[in-house]
């Protein structure tokens, strides 16, 4: 009979406290996105690549901060990359997500605006292969803590 009372008041307590728990505000709520792209810098081409960076990579992102969809961007350099580690991670903070519709629309503005074409993108991404090689990309979405 005591072991029934000492269930029966464990399982009212568990009860309780799950009530409390399910209703409770989260502790956080959805932030931005970021996305991470890891750059590994070809030997001699630093300052090329910079230069980019500084051009049409910075009016791109300028112009996403005009529109309202990106928050802010920013180049890390590596201080002591390892092995096999990028020396630049290119970050960008957008606003949120964007649909296939958003970025299609994103996209032709961007070309518009740079008077480029999606064969004229294409042949200069590939040119840029002389000057770095992409390791990684990764998005993530910050949890702000309450």
């Amino acid at each position: 009979m005591k072991m029934l009372k000492t269930m029966i008041l464990a399982t009212s307590l568990l009860v309780a406290t799950s009530g409390t728990v399910l209703a409770k505000d989260s502790s956080y709520t959805y932030g931005s996105v970021w996305e991470a792209h890891g750059i590994k810098v070809k030997s001699g081409q630093f300052e090329n690549y910079m230069d980019h960076l500084a051009g049409t990579w910075k009016d791109s992102y300028e112009m996403g901060k005009e529109e309202g969809y990106v928050l802010d961007y920013h180049v890390l350099a590596a201080t002591h990359p390892r092995e096999g580690e990028a020396d630049l991670v290119l970050v960008v903070e957008f606003k949120d997500f964007v649909t296939t519709a958003q970025r299609k629309a994103v996209w032709e503005k961007i070309q518009k605006k740079m008077s480029t074409d999606d064969r004229k993108s294409d042949k200069e991404y590939g040119d840029r292969e002389v000057m770095r090689e992409s390791l990684s990309s990764s998005q993530y979405q910050e949890l702000n803590l309450k």
